[in-house]
């Protein structure tokens, strides 16, 4: 099979790809794998049950379950939803949105591969444009997203000890560099994979040097404000013609609807609009359908804050007294300070071995997490060690099992370190 450029790119072996072929034969074997490699979000039992509500109302409504299945959205997606989402946000922050700032797409994946290459690639007079990710690391969907190589400059991150066994990332703002071929910067808040919470002020820096370069500053929030909330610490949401902010419903509690919203200038929304139409016809209706009520009445916001929130901090603070408790002081250990979402970014500085070799170890043992190496897009590939010492666990799913699993990663690190030592002896 001879494939063209694009083929042999899409169809070589990718770090996202990994993790979702991981996931899904896991799943499908029926071994009792501890599943803590995903993004899947934990079940909420109030978001469901209200779901459940919405969806037997749409059932029950003849005119709206035609429109749920039988009936085309147009490519920006589906008009009553985005309407009832201008009225929200500029009732709560005064955006002073339009619908016409606010397009759909089906799933965040899909809006951040259309953006990427929007921005970034060949801009046709003979640049090639990158896409700046301030922040190293960052999601592992982003890296194999460009049409063509080399698409991410990323910067290593300060690193600011917090506690004992605990540290964060910063913008290390003096080894930020726009240039004439940066295209956009982008940043997700809280950060998949490390929780991290990117700073109001670093956010107006960020802010500030986009508006200066003239690039967009895109902003991940698939897991952060205003919706749906997964953050234990203030974070201001901001939005201005500059920035393209790209929000979720997965993480509400719907990541089998695919839905993504993109709140940008009308320019923008009207670009991703005609490449939604040549690519996917038009959006889904589901997820948008089932969240409409819930975005008309402002539900989607108390909701987000006042269940899933502290749903996912209660899972947090669980998971990381088993940390502290199964590995103490016994071996050189940090987890980043946990912010927001639903990961924890655990650091064994001078690990003997790599953290792909120790997922390969634990995978054995029938705990699936995710190696922190594929979370590095734009830097060289072998530029720092830290990158190989990193994993990524989730929090979000039965607490038993993830403390099972949490026990099995730090028996297995003490054992690398037991061994490591009886070599060297």
């Amino acid at each position: 099979m001879k494939l063209s450029a694009f083929g042999r790119k899409f169809t070589a072996e990718a770090g996202i790809t990994s993790l979702m072929d991981d996931l899904g034969n896991a799943l499908a074997s029926g071994d009792d794998m501890i599943m803590m490699g995903g993004g899947n979000p934990g079940q909420v039992p109030e978001v469901q049950a209200r779901l459940r509500q919405v969806l037997g109302d749409i059932v029950d409504d003849e005119d709206a379950f035609r429109r749920l299945v039988g009936i085309y959205d147009p490519p920006q997606g589906e008009k009553q939803f985005i309407a009832a989402l201008v009225e929200l946000l500029n009732r709560e922050y005064d955006w002073d949105l339009t619908p016409a700032n606010i397009a759909l797409t089906n799933g965040s994946q899909a809006a951040f591969f259309m953006l990427f290459n929007m921005f970034g690639g060949d801009d046709g007079e003979g640049r090639q444009r990158h896409i700046l990710l301030p922040l190293a690391p960052e999601y592992i969907g982003y890296a194999d997203a460009g049409l063509g190589k080399d698409l991410f400059h990323a910067v290593k991150p300060e690193i600011t000890h917090t506690g004992p066994h605990e540290f964060k990332y910063r913008v290390d703002f003096d080894a930020l560099e726009v240039t004439e071929e940066t295209g956009a910067i982008c940043v997700s808040r809280p950060t998949n994979p490390t929780g991290n919470v990117v700073t109001d002020e670093e956010m107006a820096r960020l802010e500030a040097i986009a508006a200066e370069r003239d690039v967009p500053l895109i902003v991940d929030g698939a897991y952060g404000t205003p919706f749906p909330s997964l953050l234990f610490v203030d974070a201001t949401p901001r939005w201005n013609d500059n920035i393209i902010l790209c929000l979720s419903l997965s993480k509400l509690g719907l990541p089998a609807a695919r839905t993504g919203i993109v709140i940008a200038a009308e320019p923008v929304i009207k670009a991703l609009s005609g490449i939604n139409a040549i690519m996917n016809l038009a959006t889904g209706s589901f997820g948008a359908m089932l969240a409409e009520p819930l975005v008309r009445s402002g539900e989607i916001l108390s909701l987000s804050r006042d269940v899933v929130c502290p749903f996912y901090q209660r899972k947090m603070r669980k998971a990381v007294a088993v940390l502290e408790d199964a590995l103490g002081e016994r071996c050189p250990w940090a987890v980043h300070k946990p912010e927001g979402a639903m990961f924890l970014w655990l650091w064994f500085p001078d690990l003997p071995v790599s953290s792909l070799a120790l997922y390969e170890r634990l995978k054995r043992r029938g705990v699936l997490v995710v190696s922190g190496h594929y979370f590095f897009p734009g830097l060289p590939e072998d530029d720092w060690r830290h990158r190989h010492e990193c994993l990524r666990v989730t929090y979000s799913q039965d607490d038993e099992r993830v403390a099972e699993g949490l026990r099995a990663i730090a028996d297995e690190v003490l054992t690398i370190w037991a061994e490591a030592g009886s070599a060297r002896r």
